[in-house]
């Protein structure tokens, strides 16, 4: 029986994200989206979520998704049959990178929403050509959706994550360290380093896409995913 497949989107994102892999996963796999958005802190997000998800599951998270993914592996990794973590990061905010969102949350509770995402989502952040304007339109659309207290809870959590290096370290499962090649806001080196650190893990590079491959490039996400789902569960 083949396990079920649980991903994890990003900020101020929602099934939307993954859209074009659940349409061609779900045909043999039985797909859900987690929501991230309950809680103020990645152990809350993570402890919420537990008691939902399957008794074991594949899970794949993107962005802040990838990072509740690195905190629900560290809190249930017998549960967690392998782990695909694409665009994302492993490491704490310092005290100054976590000051630095704090506009983010006053521009928020102002009312000033989507000029927040436009900020903090540049379209310099994914890979160049006509695409990328629809994108992030896609992903403007879902914040919207969301709406500003999902954004400070989020943002509040991401200040507050711990260093997830000793729980990649002690990864037991097949692992997918995926990143796009134009990815600006987590860049390759950064995934590179992840790989690294998790043993036996592939390293997968989009060329043709950036922070948001799933949408960039979805159908190079989707095989790349299919690959790692049938991946042998014996390391060698």
């Amino acid at each position: 029986m083949i396990d079920p497949l649980v991903l994890l989107p990003g900020m101020m994102c929602d099934a939307r994200l993954f859209a074009p892999q659940i349409n061609d996963l779900s045909r043999d796999h039985a797909v859900m989206v987690a929501p991230i958005t309950q809680g103020e802190r990645v152990e809350e997000i993570a402890s919420a979520l537990l008691p939902l998800l399957p008794a074991k599951f594949a899970l794949a998270g993107l962005s802040m998704g990838g990072i509740v993914a690195m905190e629900l592996l560290r809190r249930a990794p017998e549960r967690i049959t392998r782990i695909a973590l694409m665009d994302t990061n492993p490491l704490a905010e310092t005290p100054q990178t976590a000051a630095a969102y704090e506009p983010m949350i006053i521009g928020a509770r102002a009312g000033r929403l989507d000029e927040v995402m436009r900020g903090f989502m540049r379209p310099d952040f994914l890979a160049p050509g006509p695409g990328r304007i629809s994108v992030l339109n896609k992903v403007f659309e879902m914040a919207q959706d969301l709406g500003p207290e999902i954004l400070v809870r989020q943002v509040r959590a991401l200040q507050r994550r711990r260093d997830q290096q000793p729980t990649l370290r002690r990864c037991k499962v097949p692992a997918l360290v995926m990143c796009g090649a134009h990815d600006a806001l987590t860049p390759l080196k950064r995934h590179a380093f992840m790989a690294e650190l998790i043993p036996y893990a592939r390293l997968e590079v989009i060329e043709d896409a950036g922070h948001l491959p799933t949408l960039e490039a979805p159908e190079a996400v989707t095989a790349v995913l299919r690959a790692w789902l049938k991946q042998p569960f014996v390391l060698q």
